[in-house]
């Protein structure tokens, strides 16, 4: 039986659907919306990510015994709502940005349309996808940027939760990078894994060379060798010695990468192995890639930095209601007043303008209406969940496939300025189109 995931969630979210159902207000249909107050301190874009993930979370999002019976032996909810939530299937519509899409403050991420019950339920555990799986893909696309080219590979199992470490994978896939030390990411999301051995295994044995031997009997010469465990230098000559001109790479994780790497391409080059590339991998980010890249490194290694969204483990996204029926049955539009949290109410439609050349200059969100025929540039919401049915093409596999791809045509809409690592504003402003009165 698939787990349920109804319990992931906050006990205010159920004890609101309670009171709720006995002032009656619980079946009003309502708008609710995701989105960020802003970017992470010095971000020039964002990146959607989890989305395939939270569709399939929400079609187990039901209440069995098990999770009645805990609400009821610690009196969560009333018995009539024990009932309502017995019964509970997601019968709503999602819309929003695809995954892999570009984001900017504001933007309308995603729109859940439902009875105010049904939607407001969801609430906990929207956020705890798109925030954190966001905020990974989001620092991983700066890495891919700084890297130029030179391939990454995600490594940061060991650096967060054994769940998290899945859902990073599957995130920094999204946004570039081309492979992940996990196994169950591979399995459940297709992600080519890699990994061959630790310092550990070097040590296991009575010399570097007897370890480097078990390695390549093991898994061949076109294996990676690390050759820093003792002496780099006189690590980089027994692994040639040993593996010969197919030794596939060398690996170094620790040191002075800067002048390390020059002078291991130059000891391979000597040693007639200009084919055996260099990977990195010693706690690095998106600055110690980007001050990389004059120097001779072939591939990257990248563990806490990425798995943490590089400082920033959370998108900062919220949800908030934007629109619902009134007791006449008419929609109004509601938002937060509060001071430095108001909102923007209403339903909204957002659309990335684009120049003649096809650079996005603005994310223009029309509100409560729909965006004119003649707005030069690209819809952002499209349907995810009809009727309570996730769409095929966001799940799975596939799903991620297509959000890899999308993410790589969306970044090509961006100005140069949003590949600077430097802080800066978002280099795309947010503007809101009103209804006219």
């Amino acid at each position: 039986m698939t787990a349920s995931t109804a319990l992931l969630t906050d006990r205010y979210e159920i004890t609101m659907v309670d009171a709720a159902i006995r002032a009656g207000t619980h079946d009003r249909p309502s708008v609710f919306e995701a989105f960020a107050r802003s970017l992470p301190r010095g971000r020039r874009y964002g990146v959607v990510a989890g989305t395939g993930r939270l569709l399939e979370l929400v079609q187990r999002f039901r209440f069995g015994d098990e999770e009645l019976e805990f609400l009821r032996s610690n009196t969560v909810a009333s018995a009539r709502t024990l009932d309502w939530l017995a019964d509970y299937r997601f019968s709503g519509t999602i819309t929003g940005y695809r995954e892999g899409e570009i984001y900017f403050p504001d933007s309308p991420l995603l729109v859940v349309e439902s009875s105010f019950a049904e939607g407001v339920l969801l609430e906990t555990l929207i956020l705890s996808v798109l925030n954190y799986d966001s905020s990974v893909a989001s620092a991983a696309a700066r890495m891919v940027s700084a890297a130029r080219g030179r391939p990454l590979a995600e490594m940061g199992s060991r650096r967060t939760g054994e769940r998290s470490a899945i859902a990073a994978a599957r995130a920094a896939y999204i946004a570039g990078f081309g492979a992940t030390s996990n196994l169950e990411a591979g399995r459940t999301w297709g992600i080519p894994t890699m990994g061959t051995a630790a310092h550990a295994f070097t040590m296991l044995h009575d010399s570097e060379e007897e370890a480097f031997r078990a390695q390549v009997d093991a898994l061949g010469p076109g294996t990676t060798l690390l050759v820093d465990t003792y002496d780099v230098a006189a690590g980089v000559e027994t692994a040639v010695r040993v593996a010969g001109t197919e030794l596939g790479a060398v690996r170094l994780d620790s040191g002075d990468l800067l002048t390390l790497v020059a002078a291991v391409r130059r000891q391979l080059d000597e040693l007639g192995n200009p084919n055996t590339t260099i990977t990195v991998t010693n706690d690095l980010d998106e600055y110690t890639i980007a001050a990389l890249a004059a120097v001779p490194v072939d591939a990257y290694g990248v563990g806490t930095s990425v798995v943490t969204g590089s400082g920033y483990p959370a998108a900062g996204m919220v949800y908030k209601l934007v629109a619902r029926h009134d007791a006449e049955g008419r929609w109004v539009s509601v938002a937060k007043k509060s001071a430095d949290k108001a909102t923007h109410g209403g339903r909204k439609h957002p659309v990335r303008l684009l120049d003649a050349s096809g650079t996005a200059v603005s994310e223009t969100v029309f509100v409560g209406q729909d965006a004119p025929a003649d707005a030069r540039g690209r819809a952002l919401h499209v349907p995810l969940m009809v009727d309570g049915v996730p769409l095929e093409g966001n799940l799975g596999v596939r799903g991620v496939e297509a959000a890899r791809q999308h993410r790589a045509d969306a970044l090509r809409e961006l100005p140069e300025q949003a590949f600077r690592l430097a802080a800066g504003d978002p280099v795309v402003p947010t503007v809101f189109a009103q209804r006219p009165a």
